[in-house]
């Protein structure tokens, strides 16, 4: 507690006398990514993040499965200090973009000459009839990794071999376009191994969703009868939920499950919309080559919270775009423009252990947005034998091991 305290009263004498003042806000993949490739530039940054240590979202759908352990999703900030970081163990509840100043929750405010943004995403709790904080303690989204991911796993535990599973997921855009999928193949893997009368039923409001046929592939081949996907046209959007009765009512009518996740739809977090950066749409919109805010300059927002165009919303996405940024955000400081960027993401999803599928893409600024390069992506091969999908699971635990020791090792 001492050394918070100190890094909190400290933080605004320290970044007065550097030769550049950053604050970053939001500790995940972008933010502390953000934090640490500026502080290798020689600038003092403070990265504004109330937890001490980050639960990551990528490889939580493995806890829920009780395929892992939830410490094995828990980071904390030492690594980042160590890189010239100073961690401020606050939360950030208003930006004044005008006198260029962040004010804590604990009213001490930090003054910059740019900020980042980089708070993830919150849940609308409005979109749903039904569906609020309360609720979500009996319906769970575990949307945000943590207490919600184990409440999810401990339900599946307690269900009787037999129940139903509902999954809701949302219209686009969201974070991890196919995490639902994702979640609902390892749940059919737990269900298979565990509770094999059971059932799996995804009710979405899309027609369509992230690698559909490579799920629907591997869904048909290992959870023949299990899973059930409901698309939006055949009644699949999610309108009101009951959470006394775990009812879940749509256009075309109701379902009672034994368990139901409700993943609801999302917008940018809260200092987002504080900050005056967030439009109509609750999302973000910049510069795709700086990141800067298009409705409020010396602000830049990165990660899940802003609007990438055909970018998705990804763990992969927001550390590149941290790198992009934090590169932006160096020239600018130095009076010089920006390069134009392009950027990669690279997605996996487990759907089973052993089993993994991928897609990639390319992405550079077009029209005002990031736009994908064409040909320079794609997704795993539709027929791959046993031996490539291995890999690919593989490659996903490598690459999770590889970035989280990157941004917080």
């Amino acid at each position: 507690m001492a050394a918070s305290g100190a890094a909190v009263l400290g933080a605004p004498a320290v970044l007065a006398q550097a030769p550049a003042r950053v604050v970053v806000v939001g500790g995940g993949f972008a933010g502390a990514s953000c934090a640490r490739a500026l502080a290798g530039q020689g600038f003092a940054v403070a990265l504004v993040e109330a937890n001490a240590r980050y639960v990551a979202c990528p490889f939580s759908n493995g806890v829920i499965a009780g395929l892992r352990e939830m410490e094995a999703q828990t980071f904390g900030y030492a690594g980042v200090e160590k890189a010239g970081v100073i961690h401020v163990p606050r939360g950030a509840v208003a930006v004044d973009p005008q006198a260029k100043r962040v004010r804590l929750d604990d009213g001490a405010e930090l003054g910059y000459e740019r900020l980042v943004l980089a708070p993830g995403i919150d849940l609308n709790f409005d979109a749903i009839a039904g569906y609020d904080r309360a609720a979500a303690e009996l319906m769970p989204h575990a949307w945000k990794a943590g207490a919600q991911t184990v409440l999810l796993r401990r339900q599946l535990e307690a269900m009787e071999d037999g129940g139903l599973v509902v999954i809701s997921a949302p219209a686009n855009p969201f974070r991890c376009p196919p995490g639902p999928y994702e979640r609902a193949s390892l749940i059919a893997h737990y269900l298979k191994t565990r509770k094999p009368r059971s059932k799996l039923l995804i009710l979405d409001a899309k027609d369509a969703f992230s690698k559909q046929r490579l799920f629907e592939a591997a869904w048909t081949a290992l959870y023949p009868g299990l899973i059930e996907w409901v698309s939006l046209s055949f009644g699949g959007k999610v309108t009101e939920v009951d959470p006394a009765t775990h009812t879940l009512v749509t256009e075309f009518g109701s379902h009672k499950a034994d368990v139901a996740n409700v993943i609801p739809p999302q917008r940018a977090g809260a200092v987002a919309q504080a900050a005056g950066v967030a439009d109509a749409s609750g999302w973000c919109p910049i510069d795709p080559v700086s990141f800067e805010s298009r409705l409020q300059s010396g602000v830049h927002v990165i990660g899940d919270a802003a609007i990438g165009g055909a970018m998705p919303k990804s763990a992969f996405t927001a550390n590149g775009q941290a790198k992009v940024c934090a590169a932006a955000v160096t020239e600018l400081l130095a009076g010089r423009q920006p390069q134009t960027p392009k950027l990669i993401n690279t997605c996996y999803s487990l759907v089973a252990p052993d089993y993994g599928i991928s897609i990639a893409g390319v992405y550079r600024p077009k029209d005002g947005l990031l736009a994908e390069v064409d040909g320079a992506g794609g997704t795993s091969p539709l027929n791959a034998p046993a031996e490539v999908r291995a890999l690919e699971a593989a490659y996903a635990e490598a690459w999770f091991g590889t970035i989280t020791h990157q941004v917080f090792a």
